[in-house]
């Protein structure tokens, strides 16, 4: 019988029995980034898949483990079951060019059995229908044969992640929680898809504990798969789903990792887990859902409309709506964020090292909730009018981009009387989802070109720029109109492939090296260099002399000045990033970067406006450190040497097995990053540091702009001599510009205050005629009329000063604003007390010049696109009185 264990005995245990396997034990993390597919992390680094599984590079012979974050995007009702989390942790086991099926199957049955006491009869097997090898491994390791069973691709075939790649069949581990559980179906098991309550939950008796993926074929281009030379072992087990049978309860949500966010949810909430269903799914989701956005935005994820951003604010919103079902209307995400640092900080440190940053986003995301639940409130009011159905594409538009709950919106519509078409809702939803599919593909848009540059049949492109500006290299590959060519000619488009070459290929935010390649025969102008495929440079060009031919030898030359200007910049970007984290907080990453030779712009992940001191204090920083003329040191390493040395590295960046770091440090370190972009030797041929901007480019990402060098030189220059220009033209001293800008600018508000006056004052003139055009309608006095306006607070006014000289009456004034119609319609109130309402006519007139109109009873205006049809609509103002008074 299994004994009780505590979720973090449980992690350790595994961890420790893998190490006493020959296991390298690998730093626990938060999320795991899905990063190129192509790529393979080993304890030596990034080393590619494909040359390693198909024997082209040495097998590192590793054997890893790990207790890592991963995320998954959810069904929309999926989470709050009792096994399925957005979230969820991950134990894994991996071989890559060491062991293989038998010990990987020896491993799991042995960890779970000797270690955990989970005794075998509780487990069944399932094995992909062509894998007769793993079948007969877990016979011969005691599991009977009809506690095995065999799927197709659909469960038990891994990969490949893309359109190519490593792929292989995989075994899954179930764990059977018994008959008196699920469907009690006599054909249960595995995979049982049967129906087990009126609820419509699918059967929970056969749980998936562990998954051993094998990946043992290449899965080609054309559809073919070619056994792998050096196959290897990747495996999962879950720790939430481990830690439910060890700790013997029903759901995740009763295990030790989450009662401390159930209860605080249940003390917010004022209501008690197991009350009923929908009290029980509603607190499983805001915990869970809080839990996830920790870990999320402690991973640098911030919520937005695109991406891993979009998935994280789809979350918070989805917590917050399922806590309004039970009545809690205000903040209270960072209460669980809280509960969840206290819980898993320990294991993770990054919460409790990004812990005020997390509750800051949790509480500008939960604000900004409240107001778009405002706009979407508003958008279902407008749909709602005058329908009879409210429309899928509507429902789905509210929910998608206003967070506003389907549920909701349902309720509001039929206290309204209005169906809702959930079929349409449904359909969007399902389009949604396979635009999701799509787009998760690898494109093959490229995929000709891609084949153009594998038929040069090169090998890798020596890169020495790191060292040296020019050099010598033969022509091994020539490009013209996309098609390889032997020789090129003056006046032709080309790109060049060389067996050497000090030019950069745009990588890391760096632009790429622009110069000359010169043969004995031609010369060609570089203006741009790209690394198109892994380790193949690519030189953009035109023929600006005679010819270059296949195999002829050429000097290279690299524009000095345009690579001294970009390395400035370079360096400036690490000084920009570190200062911003000194300033800011460490929760500042890095998101994005342009470095040109001219300028460079660094994107950052920051919730708030930068103030004007705190970038202010940034500046100095970095020029402190130019100053101080600090060494840039440029080093090698390997990747996960790198990053327990403290290097920074980001996500979605490519990294190779082996790493460039570069550190700035005058004695103490200021900033240490992977980095494969050139730099300057000393911080001080930075020259200086100007930032010139800083702005919001979406939710929780900023923005800045600098230049450095000859270009912050330029720009002191043209400033100093632009305020100088001015000086003179406002004859006023350089010191005094300030002071003088403001005085005129005070001179223009007054003479603007008094136009407006004196325009009002001619407009109450002219409106004092329009009185003598009053008539009688049925008993009620009418003024309907066109005036002049300069914009809509003018006509309200004009308007307002008629009806009050009216006394009782209906007043119908329009004008053309800005080539716009615009009609003001204001009632006396003892007209509105009796039923009047302008809101009525305002609706009719604006139909009248095709648009609509709205406000008050006693207060109406209408807008339209045609202004040719003003005079139509005031004309028609009298008799449409009649008709409403008759």
């Amino acid at each position: 019988m299994a004994s009780m264990m505590t979720s973090e005995e449980i992690r350790e245990a595994f961890l420790s029995y893998f190490e006493s396997k020959g296991h390298l034990r690998m730093a626990s993390g938060s999320l795991i980034p899905v990063g190129d597919p192509t790529l393979l992390l080993t304890n030596a680094g990034m080393v590619p898949f494909k040359a390693f599984f198909a024997g082209e590079a040495e097998p590192p012979n590793v054997r890893l483990t790990s207790s890592q974050k991963s995320f998954r995007t959810p069904d929309i009702d999926e989470v709050g079951d009792a096994t399925h989390l957005t979230l969820f942790e991950m134990m894994g086991n991996f071989s890559f060019g060491d062991y293989f099926k038998e010990d990987a199957i020896k491993f799991a049955l042995e960890f779970l059995d000797t270690r955990l006491g989970l005794p075998k009869e509780k487990f069944s097997i399932a094995v992909h229908e062509s894998d007769d090898e793993a079948e007969a491994l877990w016979l011969q390791a005691g599991i009977p044969k009809d506690r095995i069973f065999r799927f197709g691709d659909e469960h038990n075939w891994w990969g490949p992640a893309g359109n190519e790649g490593p792929c292989g069949p995989n075994t899954e581990l179930f764990y059977d929680f018994g008959d008196d559980r699920g469907c009690a179906e006599s054909d249960c098991g595995p995979n049982c898809e049967h129906i087990m309550n009126e609820q419509g939950e699918v059967c929970d008796r056969f749980v998936e504990l562990w998954n051993l993926v094998f990946m043992q074929f290449y899965h080609n281009l054309d559809g073919s798969r070619t056994p792998l030379p050096a196959p290897g072992v990747d495996t999962g087990l879950g720790l939430e789903r481990t830690v439910v049978i060890l700790q013997g309860v029903s759901t995740i949500y009763e295990t030790d990792l989450f009662q401390p966010m159930i209860k605080k949810a249940e003390e917010l909430t004022g209501k008690k887990w197991g009350s009923d269903r929908d009290t029980r799914y509603a607190i499983a989701t805001m915990a869970e859902h809080g839990r996830s956005s920790t870990f999320l935005i402690a991973d640098g994820v911030i919520p937005g409309n695109e991406g891993r951003g979009y998935v994280l604010r789809r979350v918070i919103r989805r917590a917050i709506r399922h806590a309004r079902k039970l009545g809690l209307d205000g903040p209270f995400l960072g209460e669980l964020v809280q509960a969840t640092i206290d819980k898993m900080g320990g294991v993770f440190p990054e919460l409790r090292n990004n812990q005020e940053f997390i509750l800051t986003v949790i509480k500008l995301e939960e604000e900004r909730f409240q107001q778009a639940f405002q706009n979407g409130y508003n958008l279902l009011t407008e749909a709602l009018a005058g329908a009879s159905t409210l429309s899928g594409e509507v429902m789905f538009r509210l929910w998608d981009t206003y967070g506003f709950p389907v549920e909701m919106t349902q309720e509001i519509a039929e206290e309204q009387g209005v169906a809702v078409d959930m079929d349409g809702f449904r359909k969007e939803m399902a389009a949604q989802r396979e635009r999701g599919r799509a787009s998760a593909q690898f494109g093959g848009g490229d995929r000709a070109k891609i084949r153009v540059y594998e038929s040069l049949g090169v090998g890798a492109t020596r890169f020495q720029g790191y060292e040296q500006l020019t050099g010598t290299s033969p022509v091994i590959g020539l490009l013209a109109n996309d098609e390889a060519v032997n020789e090129v000619t003056e006046g032709q488009d080309v790109e060049v492939v060389l067996l050497d070459t000090p030019f950069y290929a745009e990588g890391g935010g760096q632009v790429g090296d622009a110069g000359e390649i010169v043969s004995a025969n031609g010369k060609i102008e570089v203006h741009d260099t790209q690394a198109v495929m892994p380790d193949m440079i690519v030189h953009f060009g035109k023929v600006t002399q005679g010819s270059v031919a296949m195999g002829d030898s050429v000097d290279t030359y690299v524009d000095t000045v345009r690579r001294e200007d970009t390395a400035r910049n370079h360096t400036a970007t690490h000084l920009l990033h570190a200062a911003l984290r000194q300033v800011l907080g460490p929760h500042v990453r890095q998101a994005g970067s342009l470095v040109a030779p001219d300028r460079l712009r660094f994107d950052f992940s920051h919730m708030q406006a930068v103030t004007d001191d705190e970038m202010r204090q940034v500046q100095w920083l970095v020029n402190e450190r130019v100053r101080q003329n600090a060494r840039v040191i440029k080093d090698e390493d390997t990747y996960t040497s790198a990053i327990e040395r403290g290097a920074l590295a980001f996500f979605g960046d490519k990294y190779g097995e082996r790493v460039r770091l570069v550190e700035i440090a005058n004695g103490e370190t200021f900033s240490f990053e992977v980095c494969g972009g050139t730099h300057v030797g000393h911080t001080g041929e930075v020259g200086s540091v100007y930032i010139l901007s800083e702005a919001s480019i979406g939710a929780g990402m900023r923005r800045l702009e600098a230049v450095t060098g000859r270009a912050a030189e330029r720009m002191v220059w043209e400033r100093f001599h632009r305020e100088e220009r001015l000086a003179q033209l406002l004859q006023t001293p350089q010191s005094e510009l300030e002071t003088r800008v403001q005085g005129l600018l005070d001179e223009v508000e007054a003479l603007r205050q008094q136009m407006g006056s004196l325009e009002r004052q001619s407009s109450l003139q002219a409106a004092a005629g329009l009185l003598n055009s009053k008539r009688e309608v049925n008993g009620i006095t009418v003024l309907a009329a066109r005036t002049e306006a300069s914009n809509a607070d003018s006509l309200r006014e004009v308007s307002d000063w008629l009806r009050d000289k009216l006394g009782s009456g209906i007043v119908v004034l329009g004008a053309l604003i800005n080539d716009r119609p615009t009609i003001n319609v204001g009632i006396t109130a003892d007209l509105v007390e009796n039923g009047a309402d302008a809101r009525e006519y305002a609706k009719e007139l604006g139909r009248v010049i095709g648009g609509g109109g709205g406000g008050s009873a006693k207060m109406a205006q209408a807008g339209g696109r045609q202004p040719d049809k003003l005079d139509e609509a005031i004309n028609g103002a009298v008799e449409l009185v009649r008709q409403k008074t008759s």
